[in-house]
């Protein structure tokens, strides 16, 4: 039971931990075995009602919390009743969209989601893998930052499901639920390039993310099929945030031969290339089609045209995938595709400008 102590008797006076109250508490208050408590803690249908009640008393009076993590070694089918989810930053739009979706479908499970988040470093990939196998959860959803994944083969053969999001494994075979990325970019910039542009340029995120390898991909697949050729300087990637992207489009713009619209291949590098562009006026002159979908996209003077991935869908078929797993489908691993969306709001509308600008001198159209 619970005891606190102290010392002195002072008012004030430091105390002693509170004891947590144990099972064997719990059997004393209700005067039934501590073998009778545990499988009223685990939901064992044979318990009479009576004895039941007893025990639901002496748990609330206690105060009492299980042990979960213990009490899983007992199960039979060892299940913690815990999942791992690992992504990118938990801050992020699209983390924070794909963790929701997981979190409703595991409680749909009566499973607990531990986030974690990888900041694009695969040696905290590395680490987070391993803390969450040593809180022995069920399975891993796993948004990978390391190019190499070779090393979850011993966590996968141990019993340990592994399923991938956004982004595919590599050096393993598992389950993988990823975008249409370079479809959803192709889509993007022949969207522009049917609006009049032939200077079009790429931004990306990191040059080692898949994701960026597979938009690039369908940027590249647009400008061939358009016939337009892609000029040197006119494709940039490893934008890790707003303001790198900010100075790269600042860089564009300055250069002799600025483009006149940008497709900007994530959610962070579309805010900022669109703060250069308020910055210099010219959000209404160069056209912008960003991939990933963020907040207030739709309130920004020119609303934001994007390519929408699905990432609801893709947390919610990810972890679907990850519980058949838990559940003991031995079947091969498999790929599959969520379909993104063209959302057309203006911005990825809007004509070239019939002069060109100067950089340098800020944002007058000439």
């Amino acid at each position: 039971m619970r005891v606190s102590v102290n010392h002195s008797g002072g008012p004030g006076a430091a105390s002693e931990p509170v004891r947590r109250a144990t099972m064997r508490d719990v059997a004393a208050l209700s005067g039934v075995s501590i073998k009778t408590v545990s499988r009223v803690i685990n939901g064992v249908p044979s318990v009479s009602e009576e004895l039941r009640d007893r025990v639901t008393r002496a748990i609330a009076r206690l105060d009492f919390q299980p042990n979960l993590a213990a009490s899983s070694l007992r199960r039979t089918d060892g299940a913690t009743r815990q999942i791992a989810l690992l992504l990118e930053d938990v801050a992020n739009p699209f983390s924070a969209t794909l963790s929701r979706a997981v979190e409703d479908a595991a409680r749909e499970h009566g499973t607990l989601v531990l986030a974690g988040s990888l900041d694009e470093d695969p040696q905290r990939e590395r680490e987070l893998v391993r803390a969450a196998t040593l809180h022995r959860v069920d399975g891993i959803l796993l948004v990978p930052a390391g190019p190499d994944h070779g090393y979850l083969h011993r966590e996968i053969r141990n019993g340990t499901p592994v399923v991938f999001a956004d982004r595919p494994p590599r050096g393993l075979a598992a389950d993988a639920v990823l975008s249409a990325n370079a479809e959803g970019a192709r889509r993007a910039v022949l969207h522009l390039a049917d609006h009049g542009h032939t200077e079009i340029a790429f931004l990306g995120d990191g040059h080692r993310i898949s994701t960026a390898v597979e938009r690039l991909a369908g940027y590249r697949a647009a400008l061939a099929e358009r016939g337009l050729p892609e000029r040197p300087g006119r494709a940039v990637w490893d934008l890790s945030d707003p303001r790198s992207a900010a100075e790269a489009v600042a860089a564009m713009l300055d250069s002799d031969d600025p483009p006149t619209a940008l497709f900007t291949a994530q959610n962070l590098v579309t805010i900022g290339a669109i703060r250069t562009l308020q910055a210099r006026g010219l959000h209404g002159e160069v056209a912008v089609v960003g991939f990933d979908d963020f907040p207030m996209a739709d309130l920004l003077m020119p609303r934001v045209t994007v390519v929408a991935q699905d990432v609801a869908g893709i947390g919610a078929l990810a972890v679907r995938r990850l519980f058949e797993r838990i559940a003991g489908d031995t079947s091969p691993p498999r790929e599959e595709r969520v379909p993104t969306a063209l959302v057309v709001r203006g911005s990825g509308e809007i004509p070239p400008a019939a002069g060109r600008w100067s950089g340098a001198g800020g944002s007058a159209p000439r």
